[in-house]
């Protein structure tokens, strides 16, 4: 059944593991992917769903989400509680990229593409600031003011995410929010240490509960 009235705009989600894991290559929206592994090719086939036909007139923006971090759930609600005790640290030798991006930002890049009639197509849903998975452990324990020098080898990441989960903590990509940048969106944290210090600051008002 046709709307009465349709939509102007129809974002969908879709994620950087569209693009292959390598720590040389920094990715834009116009680099080529989606031929890699499972989670590459589902994202091109979840992408050309979000596809509307042409007579349909509608702006479409695809969000390529990054590694989201905030308090309340994902990744940071896992490592809590060893970076918290002071055992954190980085995941292997720490040296993958994280494309990352604070949950405050995936929210306020999904409303910039609803509302600026500028964003079509894919959009690299990380933060400004390229980061390996090291830098992101010392951030997080420098704002805890704790040490993050104890390494979290692969086969713990394992039993504490999902395989596909894992996979992205443990085989990162270098993604660049190009996209965004240029049409005007203004990060609120665009560097892992602003960031850590934010969720940090929370972790620390629900120990005081």
């Amino acid at each position: 059944m046709e709307a009465e009235e349709k939509p102007k705009v129809f974002v969908s989600s879709s994620g950087v593991s569209y693009y292959a894991p390598s720590q040389d290559v920094v990715y834009t929206e116009e680099s080529p992917g989606g031929d890699y592994d499972f989670l590459s090719r589902l994202c091109v086939d979840w992408e050309a769903a979000a596809d509307l036909p042409p007579e349909a007139n509608v702006r479409t923006a695809k969000i390529r989400t990054g590694v989201v971090l905030g308090r309340q759930g994902g990744m940071i609600q896992q490592l809590i509680l060893p970076f918290f005790l002071g055992l954190g640290g980085p995941i292997s030798d720490g040296l993958q990229p994280m494309p990352w991006i604070h949950i405050d930002d995936i929210v306020g890049l999904y409303i910039h593409a609803i509302e600026s009639e500028n964003v079509e197509g894919p959009v690299n849903g990380v933060a400004p600031q390229i980061i390996n998975n090291k830098e992101f452990a010392q951030a997080f324990g420098k704002a805890l003011w704790r040490p993050a020098i104890i390494p979290l080898p692969k086969i713990a990441v394992n039993l504490m995410f999902s395989e596909d989960r894992a996979k992205i903590m443990t085989d990162g990509q270098k993604v660049a929010p190009k996209k965004a940048l240029d049409t005007g969106y203004v990060f609120k944290y665009p560097d892992i240490a602003s960031a850590a210090k934010e969720f940090s600051k929370l972790i620390y008002a629900d120990a005081m509960i």
